[in-house]
């Protein structure tokens, strides 16, 4: 009965993993480019009383074993990258990708970072940058005087300026993808870092090699769904209430068992 005991607290547990990743989940629900995580178990080691296929006689053995478990553990965090929905905005700056891809920024280091979070704008030289300043890479420079800029689903970045009939190029905005882009580092701030696990960063021009489009003047919102959230949450509720319910039965029938010398 003590193994039941330790086997309801890590299921427990797990269940605190899995409700502290809806709660994430649910708190960047408006979070520009922000992707949900779902929390993967796997059970934990068995204690073997009678393995499967063990002779019980000369001439017959036993077709099914007696294996107790001890539990689940957290195995990973996965991040679901399917597109969030595009909502349109007022900035011409505002970038949005649709399908597959990364844009990539330098941070104040000099170290390389990926974001799916479009939300750029112009310092003071005119060079485009996130929200916390740091430069788009390759860097793209607007000149102040330009009349009207132009996104290009592909990335060509064009502008047209006073006495001009024609717009010029001034800039082309790469994306980079990952094999595996559940494996990325989360640095925080709509920020990612690959790891040996996502592997290298594969940069290419928008709308070629599997690479996504740029959307201008949209912005790619979470891909959090509440109600499915609120489900999941509702899940995780009762799995622990019943781990909790399986240790206070235990500790009853233990009760039980003491009171027998009475």
């Amino acid at each position: 009965m003590m193994r039941a005991m330790w086997s309801a607290a890590a299921g427990m547990n797990v269940q605190q993993f899995n409700m502290d990743t809806i709660s994430n989940n649910l708190a960047n629900v408006n979070t520009t480019g922000f992707k949900k995580a779902r929390a993967e178990f796997q059970d934990l080691l068995y204690q073997t009383v009678n393995l499967a296929g063990t002779a019980s006689s000369s001439s017959t053995s036993i077709p099914s074993g007696i294996q107790m478990g001890h539990g689940a553990k957290l195995q990973s965090l996965q991040r679901q990258y399917s597109t969030g929905n595009l909502r349109q905005t007022s900035n011409r700056f505002d970038m949005a990708i649709e399908g597959d891809g990364f844009f990539k920024v330098t941070q104040p280091d000099g170290t390389l970072a990926y974001t799916r979070d479009g939300g750029f704008t112009t310092d003071q030289n005119g060079a485009l940058v996130n929200a916390a300043g740091y430069m788009l890479e390759p860097q793209i420079t607007i000149p102040s005087d330009a009349l009207t800029v132009t996104i290009a689903p592909d990335g060509t970045v064009s502008v047209t300026q006073p006495g001009q009939t024609q717009p010029q190029q001034v800039g082309q905005i790469t994306l980079s993808h990952f094999v595996n882009p559940s494996g990325m580092n989360q640095l925080g701030r709509n920020l990612m870092q690959p790891t040996l696990a996502s592997g290298d960063a594969i940069d290419g021009v928008p709308g070629t090699d599997g690479m996504g489009t740029v959307n201008q003047g949209f912005l790619e919102v979470s891909n959090v769904d509440v109600a499915e959230e609120m489900v999941n949450m509702i899940i995780g509720q009762r799995a622990y209430e019943a781990n909790s319910k399986t240790i206070r039965t235990v500790d009853d029938m233990l009760s039980l068992l003491n009171g027998l010398k009475r």
